[in-house]
């Protein structure tokens, strides 16, 4: 089961692009909170705190506790604008949840084990991670912060597909009742061959480095004496 976090919130009634522009150089993120049959709420945020939680995977992936006033509502994080280059959140969107109905979310996937497995220490083999993510449906109290996946025992050739992930009680995969065609890989193992011309490169960089070696271990010629070409 998730845990939750609390972020507080101010309410506000100034709205449009002016406000707002003022609202940033304030160091405030304008947002709004709508959903679960109530009115739209306008609210602001202090950038440094949407800064610090951004930073960690739960802040787009588990249930808030927004606090907006005193007042705390559990929310989603819905949608969000950075500024194209620097570091700096421009508005924010937040979904009201009902604690009693499904909700669908993309979670991240935590892939454990990789260096270890006999496919990782295999030369020549490219682990793919086909998804980083993938989206459940579950209440709100049984959504995880993420799924992990063991790749402690892959080998060269496998594939894991989306059935195949262990998921937490309660947790469904909604592509898997779409059919078996969205039983999609999650993880492939292949084998990369090289190409004639990766194999003729890496024979005349061999070559090369053999003829510097032999050229190295050759005696030096003795230095010509002084006035020995001298008759």
């Amino acid at each position: 089961m998730t845990k939750t976090h609390e972020i507080k919130a101010q309410s506000r009634k100034d709205e449009g692009k002016g406000a707002s522009r003022r609202l940033r150089h304030a160091s405030f993120v304008p947002a709004v909170v709508y959903g679960a049959n109530q009115p739209p709420q306008s609210i602001q945020i202090e950038h440094n705190t949407i800064l610090l939680a951004a930073k960690h995977e739960w802040f787009f992936s588990s249930v808030l506790d927004l606090n907006v006033d005193g007042n705390v509502q559990k929310v989603l994080v819905r949608d969000w604008q950075k500024h194209p280059f620097k570091q700096l959140m421009m508005h924010m969107d937040f979904l009201r949840i009902n604690e009693n109905e499904a909700v669908r979310v993309n979670v991240p996937l935590h892939f454990l084990n990789q260096e270890k497995s006999p496919a990782g220490k295999t030369s020549g083999v490219v682990i793919s991670h086909n998804l980083t993510e993938v989206e459940v449906s579950c209440l709100p109290k049984y959504l995880p912060e993420f799924i992990e996946l063991d790749l402690g025992n892959l080998k060269e050739g496998d594939i894991i597909h989306l059935s195949q992930l262990t998921l937490p009680a309660n947790v469904e995969l909604p592509a898997l009742q779409l059919g078996e065609d969205h039983d999609i890989a999650v993880v492939t193992v292949n084998h990369v061959k090289e190409s004639a011309e990766d194999v003729a490169e890496d024979a005349a960089a061999l070559a090369e480095a053999e003829a510097a070696k032999a050229a190295a271990a050759k005696p030096a010629k003795p230095a010509a004496k002084p006035g020995a070409d001298k008759k």
